[in-house]
């Protein structure tokens, strides 16, 4: 029997099989916590053949839960009820499975460990020596140092990730272009950014070719799909325009601009964490839907680019790496 890992966050919910199955969702649960339940249950549904559920989740933080302990029993809750007779396991940053029923005495340790889960699985491909995990996804990055295929961040929650840059809150497809920066070049001059909700990252890299249109996509910053028109018009309301005073060419060298300054910062993030390693880093393993931006941050520290680069989507597959959390807590939960 096949084991069903779930990572449940705030915007997607990712499931795969030890097989290699996938499945990725986009459901807003800070818009409709009442449904998680059932939203599972379809999940699940897809994946009769598996006995056990294996969860991680992130989406304990959406603003619809006044607490975060209120949000991890939520999430708890809904997936026993689409488990049914299913075992189901939880991950943890202390590196074990608990039970359903005593998430409730490590409700911290339970919340926000997708990270722990995939650095703990793919520690394998770095058994030995000082390796650095670089996930990016659509909403934030995750930096952690391994030793010996282990991970030995210093932080554990999302808090302190935050402080020690091991978690930098910026993605490739949902976080909001005036995050990245508060004016831009504009012909021979500046422009202010509107700080507005107008576009995101993924209208940049849809209009630099680096993700595919899908017009079926809606879940973009005004709710119009996701194709280079559209977020031609996107970016060019970041200015206060619209595409008749921002030609295409002005809109993609603002996506430029504002793809550019995000990698740097995330590059200023690794570097951070680089610091810290007590020994050189020789092996560096990318991963998630942001892959293509994790081997541009790589390729730009001569310290990390002249090393052995792991690409998850060239070793498993590109719906793999891009759910590669819920496979990897899948990867755990087999060996329970």
């Amino acid at each position: 029997m096949s084991v069903l890992g779930l990572d449940i966050g705030g915007a997607n919910i990712k499931a795969a099989t030890t097989d290699g199955r996938t499945c990725s969702v986009p459901f807003p649960l800070w818009k409709q916590p009442e449904r998680l339940a059932a939203m599972l249950a379809e999940l699940v549904a897809m994946f009769v053949d598996c006995d056990t559920v294996a969860v991680t989740m992130t989406g304990e933080l959406a603003d619809c839960f006044t607490t975060k302990a209120d949000g991890v029993r939520h999430i708890v809750a809904a997936v026993v009820q689409a488990a049914g007779s299913r075992r189901t396991l939880f991950w943890t940053t202390d590196g074990r499975f608990i039970a359903p029923q005593v998430v409730g005495q490590h409700v911290l340790a339970v919340a926000a460990a997708n990270w722990h889960a995939l650095a703990t699985w793919v520690g394998q491909r770095a058994a030995t020596g000082s390796a650095l995990l670089i996930d990016i996804g659509t909403t934030t990055t995750d930096i952690i140092p391994l030793r010996d295929g282990r991970p030995v961040a210093l932080g554990q929650t999302d808090r302190e990730r935050l402080t020690t840059r091991e978690l930098v809150y910026t993605g490739v497809r949902r976080t909001p272009l005036c995050a990245i920066a508060k004016a831009a070049p504009w012909e021979n001059s500046q422009v202010g950014v509107a700080a507005e909700l107008f576009a995101t990252t993924l209208d940049a890299y849809l209009l630099q070719g680096d993700i595919a249109e899908d017009a079926a996509d809606i879940e973009t910053a005004n709710g119009r799909p996701a194709t280079i028109a559209s977020a031609h018009d996107r970016i060019a309301r970041m200015v206060c325009g619209d595409r008749e005073e921002v030609s295409h060419e002005q809109a993609v060298q603002l996506a430029r601009f504002f793809t550019a300054t995000q990698q740097q910062h995330i590059a200023g993030a690794v570097r951070t964490v680089l610091a810290r390693q007590t020994a050189s880093v020789t092996t560096v393993i990318v991963s998630g839907s942001g892959e293509f931006l994790a081997r541009r941050v790589v390729a730009s520290i001569p310290e990390l680019s002249a090393g052995t680069v792991i690409s998850l989507t060239d070793e498993l597959a590109p719906e793999i790496a891009t759910a590669a959390c819920a496979y990897a807590v899948a990867q755990l939960g087999k060996r329970i």
